[in-house]
């Protein structure tokens, strides 16, 4: 088939967490917002009787309530929101100082320091170089579209294994504000890989329902890239003659 753009999904698709679990993220998010919480002292805010159990508490309530309205609305709450909209709230409870000095640049900071964990647990497929290496050789464009809530922690990543120069566009949903299977987020994204007329021409590579709906809804082509975990809560994807794949450079073959 002719291919002239493809749009990759980040995690599970080009990139591998280790043995993932709801425990190992949670305990790489803990120690993220531990680094947060260092940050908060040195602009003091932080208050001697707050405790960071307590802290981390509470915010841990508040992302997972954004995150489950995130699931439901289709609309991204960005990290930095979510620091920013705990400590207004401790603000408001007089249990920590004053925050009118914290700026757009801390609160992104804040973000960046508690996904950081992230960017030691990630790493790409045995595969993923030399299938983005092939890709751009024959001239398709390669875009990347996740559904994160800090878009630097994927440009990070990209950059720290040297993979950035592949992707003519790199879109996140943190970026964007709206989450992966809404069309919007994969038609601006073809919009900026210079493919807006050439949506028959672009596939669509994931491994969820997300992506593969998404792309319908955009009326791209796709193709499942079929992973060795389940997690909970899974949509099944009911499409007849899905085109799936188990490792990324099978897409070469596709696109032959």
């Amino acid at each position: 088939m002719m291919v002239k753009g493809i749009i990759f999904d980040f995690g599970f698709t080009l990139f591998y967490f280790d043995n993932p679990s709801v425990e190992r993220y949670y305990e790489c998010f803990k120690k993220g917002l531990v680094k947060s919480i260092d940050i908060l002292k040195e602009k003091q805010i932080w208050r001697e009787e707050v405790s960071n159990e307590a802290f981390i508490k509470k915010f841990t309530k508040r992302r997972e309530h954004f995150f489950r309205k995130s699931i439901k609305t289709k609309t991204e709450f960005p990290t930095s929101l979510i620091f920013q909209n705990v400590l207004e709230s401790l603000r408001e409870e007089n249990i920590i100082n004053g925050i009118d000095h914290i700026d757009q640049h801390t609160y992104d900071k804040l973000a960046e320091i508690y996904h950081s964990c992230e960017e030691d647990e990630w790493e790409p497929f045995e595969n993923t170089r030399e299938t983005l290496k092939t890709l751009s050789e024959k001239n398709i464009k390669i875009a990347l579209i996740s559904n994160h809530p800090n878009h630097q922690t994927i440009e990070n990543m990209l950059n720290k294994h040297d993979l950035a120069i592949y992707f003519n566009y790199i879109m996140t949903s943190a970026k964007y504000g709206k989450r992966k299977p809404d069309p919007d987020i994969f038609l601006f994204t073809l919009e900026k890989m210079g493919l807006k007329n050439h949506a028959n021409s672009v596939i669509v590579c994931g491994d969820e329902y997300a992506d593969i709906i998404g792309a319908q809804r955009a009326n791209l082509q796709s193709i499942l890239l079929e992973r060795k975990y389940k997690f909970p809560f899974e949509k099944e994807i009911n499409i007849s003659n899905l085109r799936k794949i188990s490792n990324i450079s099978e897409i070469l073959d596709v696109i032959e």
